[in-house]
């Protein structure tokens, strides 16, 4: 940020002035063309807004510039706001935005989207911004750039908590880039703020560690200058900017039904002669008419790093260990290998999830963010579209049932994160049902950009973090707890050895056979115990699936003579891979019975052993009800 930006600015009050002006017109002409949107917030926001981007290093003609400054604007509401300032700014045609807002097919949608230019991160779930800020400046600081972020926020969403994390984890890792322009209009949806759900903003940032100035938020000197000033402080600051919900209007000020009410054309004619501006909505109306959508618009910039793999860890026969040790070596070989492109996330599990090896070897790339799985989340993906690739490990019901709505949103954004679950399913054993995630195929299943890895050994669990870490897009690399035997070969050599190269949707016979049993994870090792047991009356072939979301049906294909398959997993048998592959049957026009052994009510605590046994899915058990379906 140049201070001589700001003051080439302030030379050019009047101008921006006007400029400001006309994109409160626009402003109510995209919302009531649309007939729905948020006129209120947007016009309390657009004096702070312009004036930011405005004097931050950003450029229309070089939109992905990797120093460029950050805007955040966790309200995503407020999208007519943004979208008329950046409109303004030549970012694109404000006559495209006016006409096409919220139309099928538009880029311009309700809520701001990042395939949209100069849109940083898609908003609109209330109380994320802050976090996609956080991960915009830990990206920003291992790759050595200097750039500012600028995040607007509303008041009423500061009632989610997770506005709390991304406060703390910013004063505990010096985030100092860091300026959020808070609009403070006192009204939410259902009303005054402090009746709706009091709070005291102010002393929560500052109690915190920030610095808190408060400014007349329709005052552009008072902005800019808090900007300078802000820029001046070693500390991530707050600007409180005292604004006017519908500030311009005369009858929509103060209103809070204009949160998301737009006005009618006779209000529009009304609210565009008080502004002294021109209404030629006649036009847009046209516009609108002809529209035809081109969704190829909506496309999202890949910013991704190119990463050095390197060499695969191969474990021997005779190795006892966890796959999330596996993993936890495998992860630092890629950090060690690429510092200023792999950033890992921790959620006070490091010495559990073995990242802790990370954080002693490479503690620049090591963000502890203690019990904050939301924040974390978020922030994890908003790192990775900014030059990095982002490894946030968790438990399995953190990492995906707790923050399913950030993944959702990280899913939406096409990140590139790979979210590394450890402790899934029944091996989770003695921490109980709270803590036995055992939906992690069926949620990720909701998603449409996620992929879904279960490695069924150590080795095969060091091969796909590298094939992710490569990848560019969203993953989830799912584990248990328990020590797992490397998988061998019938010769007795590892299977996923030396020469194991793995491929996303590629399923592998371990034995084959006549019935096949289709398993992947930590259940690998059980489903080879059932083939033992039944050995001398039923031969069956034991495949894994280590891709549940995208199992490999050509592999399948051979197992059709007899007609039926069995599907044994510690999962939800109502979402898991049986679930998948009966689907996936039918689409195909693939006629055969799936009996799938999985859990079918919430487990018990105990040893993973004696849990499975008493849910009948013990190697003994299934064998058992196997031998009764042929």
């Amino acid at each position: 940020m140049k201070s001589e930006k700001i003051d080439l600015f302030l030379s050019k009050k009047a101008e921006f002035l006007k400029n400001i002006n006309k994109c409160r017109g626009d402003i109510l002409k995209m919302t009531t063309l649309a007939n729905s949107g948020h006129p209120g917030g947007s016009l309390s926001t657009i004096d702070m807004l312009y004036t930011v981007c405005s004097v931050a290093d950003i450029d229309s003609k070089y939109s992905d510039r990797a120093t460029r400054d950050r805007i955040v604007v966790s309200n995503g509401h407020i999208s007519p706001a943004v979208y008329s300032t950046l409109g303004s700014l030549g970012f694109f045609d404000i006559d495209e935005v006016i006409s096409t807002f919220r139309l099928a097919g538009s880029i311009f949608e309700g809520h701001i989207e990042r395939s949209v230019p100069g849109i940083e991160w898609t908003t609109g779930n209330l109380g994320q911004g802050l976090s996609a800020a956080c991960g915009m400046a830990v990206a920003g600081r291992v790759q050595g750039l200097n750039y500012d972020i600028f995040v607007f926020m509303g008041d009423g969403e500061h009632q989610k908590g997770q506005i709390s994390e991304a406060r703390r984890f910013a004063i505990k890792y010096q985030l100092n880039n860091i300026m959020v322009f808070l609009d403070y209009n006192k009204l939410q949806i259902s009303g005054d703020i402090s009746k709706v759900m009091p709070q005291n903003i102010k002393d929560e940032y500052i109690a915190d560690g920030w610095v808190v100035m408060e400014i007349d938020g329709h005052n552009i000197d008072e902005i800019a200058a808090a900007i300078k000033k802000g820029k001046e402080i070693d500390r991530p600051v707050l600007v409180i900017g005292r604004t006017i919900m519908g500030k311009g209007v005369s009858f929509m000020e103060n209103i809070h039904d204009y949160h998301g009410k737009p006005l009618t054309e006779e209000q529009l004619d009304k609210a565009l002669l008080e502004l002294g501006l021109e209404n030629d909505i006649s036009k847009y109306k046209d516009m609108r008419k002809k529209f035809v959508p081109d969704l190829s618009k909506h496309r999202f910039t890949k910013n991704s790093p190119n990463i050095n793999i390197g060499i695969p860890k191969s474990y021997g026969k005779d190795a006892s260990m966890d796959n999330r040790s596996a993993f936890g070596n495998a992860i630092t070989d890629i950090v060690q290998l690429n510092p200023k492109s792999v950033v890992v996330f921790d959620c006070d599990l490091a010495s559990s999830v073995k990242t802790d090896k990370v954080e002693k070897e490479f503690p620049e790339n090591f963000f502890q963010a203690g019990i904050q799985e939301h924040h974390t989340a978020t922030m994890a993906g908003a790192a990775s579209v900014n030059g990095v690739v982002s490894f946030f490990a968790d438990f399995g019901v953190f990492g995906v049932d707790e923050t399913y709505n950030q993944q959702r949103l990280n899913d939406i954004n096409h990140s590139n994160v790979k979210v590394v679950t450890t402790h899934v399913g029944i091996d989770v054993g003695e921490d109980g049902r709270t803590h036995q995630c055992i939906d992690y195929v069926g949620a990720m299943r909701n998603f449409y950009g996620f992929k879904v890895i279960v490695p069924a050994d150590p080795n095969q669990t060091d091969r796909s973090v590298r094939y992710a870490a490569k990848e560019y897009g969203n993953f989830l690399i799912a584990m248990g707890r328990s020590k797992t035997p490397v998988i061998l070969k019938e010769n007795g050599e590892p299977f996923y050895g030396d020469n194991y190269v793995f491929n996303y949707g590629k399923g592998d016979i371990l034995r084959d056979g006549d019935y096949p049993i289709i398993t992947y994870g930590s259940m690998t090792p059980y489903a080879l115990k059932v083939r033992d047991i039944l050995r001398d009356k039923i031969n069956l072939a034991v495949i894994v699936m280590s891709s549940p979301l995208a199992p490999d049906l050509e592999i399948l294909l051979k197992y059709l003579n007899k007609k039926l398959l069995f599907v044994y997993e510690d999962h939800n048998k109502y979402s898991g891979l049986g679930a998948i592959l009966s689907q996936k049957f039918l689409e195909n026009g693939i006629f055969a019975k799936i009996i799938t052994y999985g859990v079918d009510q919430y487990p018990y605590s105990g040893k993973p052993a004696d849990v499975l046994k008493l849910m009948g899915l013990d190697p003994e058990t299934v064998a058992d009800k196997i031998l009764s379906s042929i």
